[in-house]
């Protein structure tokens, strides 16, 4: 019997027992499709998160006060966002933005809310990506040198106070006292780019005379973070030695001590954040891929079970002249056909998961053709290993013993 003859066997063997052969497939159907659909979800997370940090910019530099080596104090001050902007301390740093911020009760439109204001530099928007503008302008350097009471709302802050109104030109009140609406930005929705649809932004320089009066342990105005922008990718690392070593000197501390401050910067954040991400999509396709295994064993049980059916069959093609070879072909290509089957309909079924998941969760989906040929191989390996046993059983029959079997 020849390779050909020996897979229409196969299929018509297969095709004779169709429901079985269904529930046999399954396990390796639902293994394939939540390999290709963990892997594609993972993918597509990661790449967002990706986008994300990468349109804040990689060379991004964030500092924030260590409140366990501080005393419990906020450390930051508007003198050091100055020593950090100076190019001869940091000259590896083209920009320097600050905020300081917290909840406020915040009036306007006949509407009252109780969200997030925050006092920035006239550059904080820029830096961060986020100065787009449904109405007006943002803040300007002159509002952070008078004080202004001015301030930029966010979409969704516009929205529940006035509503379809237009808010250019009227006041909110914050804390009791008036503020002149000057702009809107557009709707930022969230994500790592920044979330400014709660925020009211008002001068840094304002809010630190009349919302956050709070001061550091030397008495000077704090901020709550500091972004410093590096000249490039290249010089992030430079960068943060030179911003540790001002804000050392800055803050007095001596050799030895701890920092009261602590350094991020984006580039150590995305490769940390896609660490974490591989590391969970691999860990979820490995116990997806449990089920290859589950569905091995149904393949091989299927595969005794047909032995045994078919032992008469068995016997009458090896008296009249099957080889033992012939055997072991025909049920180890059931055994592949019915793993490639699974594994091509689970491929079908894992492909429409990834792109039913990339609408809900709005992704683009990234279905790895490595992993397509991985999950189709591994379903392939499955049928060979799994069939050898049965189809070794069934070559091994003795012609006179299957012809006496009922």
């Amino acid at each position: 019997m020849d390779l050909t003859e020996s897979f229409i066997t196969a299929i018509d063997a297969i095709l004779a027992n169709r429901m079985r052969s269904i529930l046999t497939m399954l396990g390796v159907i639902i293994g394939v499709a939540s390999v290709i659909a963990l892997m594609a979800i993972g993918n597509g997370f990661s790449e967002d998160i990706t986008g994300e940090i990468t349109s804040i910019g990689t060379n991004l530099i964030n500092v924030s006060t260590d409140f366990d080596n501080s005393g419990g104090y906020p450390a930051l001050s508007l003198d050091d966002v100055q020593a950090l902007a100076n190019p001869l301390n940091v000259p590896d740093v083209t920009e320097v933005s600050a905020n300081v911020q917290g909840n406020q009760t915040v009036v306007g439109g006949g509407e009252s809310m109780a969200t997030t204001v925050a006092g920035v530099t006239a550059n904080y928007l820029a830096m961060n990506n986020l100065e787009k503008f449904q109405l007006g302008d943002g803040l300007t350097q002159n509002d952070l040198d008078t004080a202004a009471r001015v301030a930029v709302l966010g979409a969704g802050v516009a929205s529940d106070l006035f509503g379809s109104e237009f808010p250019i030109g009227e006041q909110v009140r914050i804390n009791g006292v008036g503020y002149e609406i000057v702009g809107v930005l557009e709707e930022s929705g969230g994500g790592l780019a920044g979330n400014t649809d709660d925020t009211v932004l008002v001068p840094l320089t304002t809010a630190q005379s009349r919302l956050y009066t709070d001061r550091t342990r030397s008495g000077e105005k704090i901020v709550s973070s500091i972004t410093a922008q590096a000249a490039g990718t290249e010089q992030v690392t430079p960068a943060i030695n030179q911003i540790t070593a001002t804000l050392r000197d800055q803050h007095n501390i001596n050799y030895g001590d701890e920092d009261d401050f602590t350094i991020f910067d984006q580039s150590s954040l995305l490769d940390t954040i896609n660490t974490v991400i591989g590391s969970l999509t691999a860990f979820l396709g490995a116990i997806a891929a449990i089920s290859l295994l589950v569905g091995g064993i149904g393949i091989m049980n299927i595969m005794l079970v047909s032995v045994t059916e078919r032992t008469r069959e068995i016997g009458i093609r090896k008296a009249i002249g099957a080889l033992r070879r012939d055997i072991l072909i025909q049920f180890l290509l059931e055994s592949m056909v019915l793993s490639l089957l699974g594994g091509a309909i689970g491929i079908m079924l894992g492909w429409s998961i990834s792109f039913l998941a990339g609408q809900l969760f709005d992704l683009t989906m990234a279905v790895d053709i490595g992993t397509v040929i991985l999950s189709a191989s591994f379903a392939a390996a499955v049928g060979l290993i799994f069939g050898i046993y049965p189809a070794w059983r069934a070559s091994n029959l003795r012609p006179i013993e299957a012809l006496r079997y009922e």
